[in-house]
């Protein structure tokens, strides 16, 4: 098995899917001749030509259309945002079109398109560059929203998303993109609405995404040492989710404390305590915790940020506060 960061294991998923099949093609801002802002398509454009990589102009709204109208086409296009924070220039095409072309079009148009790119905070960028987009995103029906914490969940997640014929956002991170971890040799997909317990627990549910799953795994192993047993779940995909998993980690453990990287108010974590709270209410032996960013806009500051962000000594404060300790 090999031993992959996180920008190989997702370029292996995207050079793999685009081998198998000609109709899909990668667009975005510097993915060919700079092989990507954080070299995620590294080697795509001398792989597999300028008809398959395009670079595309500053304007997301631009090129998220033209591959919105691909999609429509038949073909299978892969939309690389720089950063979340300026795929938002392209709601309109991803919100008002490929969300609702199925809908609207009366079944006739089918909508396999992949808009991703990195998500959240990275690392002292500033308000502008700074937010979690999931609680948008996954408010609108029509598309699936896809997070990974992993290289291997992320090549797997990222082959079955290209391989769906829905839109799918792809939510990465950039302060992940060096991390190393086990992918398999062999060609592997990960089903989108199914998610993953990262460790086994029974004391309390730890719910986190992305980056944030990291400090809460975190966490949970200082958790440990006081003879308090967490276990973590990883929802991998947002919208749909995989509220089974949920409920049944719930139902065994009679608390959850839900982490992420966003602001608290309407959030994927609202939506879980949510359905938490009414279809285990009877379960629940304390209140559902939350462990969120500050309601406030991202200082540049680097002390400053860190004060903003879940830390691992929130989540566990928040844990303790669950078992009444």
């Amino acid at each position: 098995m090999a031993v992959l960061t996180f920008r190989e294991a997702l370029g292996q998923a995207m050079a793999e899917e685009m081998e198998r099949d000609p109709n899909v093609f990668l667009m975005g801002e510097e993915v060919g001749l700079y092989n990507g802002a954080y070299k995620v398509s590294k080697g795509l454009l001398d792989r597999f030509g300028p008809r398959r990589v395009w670079d595309a102009p500053i304007s997301e709204a631009g090129f998220a259309g033209l591959g919105v109208g691909a999609a429509m086409s038949g073909t299978r296009p892969i939309i690389e945002f720089m950063t979340w924070n300026f795929g938002i220039q392209a709601f309109d095409q991803i919100v008002n079109h490929a969300a609702k072309m199925l809908y609207m079009s009366g079944g006739q148009f089918n909508m396999p398109i992949v808009f991703r790119g990195p998500n959240g905070a990275a690392h002292m960028l500033g308000a502008q560059h700074s937010q979690a987009y999931e609680p948008m995103i996954t408010n609108i029906p029509g598309m699936k929203v896809v997070t990974c914490s992993t290289p291997y969940d992320g090549k797997g997640l990222l082959k079955s998303a290209i391989r769906d014929n829905n839109p799918v956002l792809f939510l990465e991170s950039e302060m992940m993109y060096g991390m190393k971890g086990e992918v398999p040799d062999e060609e592997y997909l990960i089903p989108l609405g199914v998610g993953d317990i990262k460790r086994e627990g029974k004391d309390v549910t730890l719910i986190a995404w992305n980056k944030v799953l990291h400090k809460t795994l975190e966490a949970a192993e200082a958790l440990a040492k006081e003879g308090i047993s967490a276990e973590v779940l990883d929802p991998r995909t947002l919208q749909p989710l995989d509220e089974d998993l949920i409920f049944a980690s719930v139902r065994k453990t009679h608390r959850l404390v839900i982490v992420e990287e966003a602001w608290s108010f309407g959030s994927v974590g609202s939506q879980i305590a949510d359905r938490v709270q009414k279809e285990c209410f009877d379960d629940l032996d304390a209140p559902v915790g939350r462990v969120t960013n500050e309601f406030v806009p991202m200082p540049y500051n680097e002390a400053q940020e860190e004060r903003v962000v879940p830390s691992v000594e929130r989540i566990v404060a928040a844990v303790k506060q669950a078992l009444y300790l």
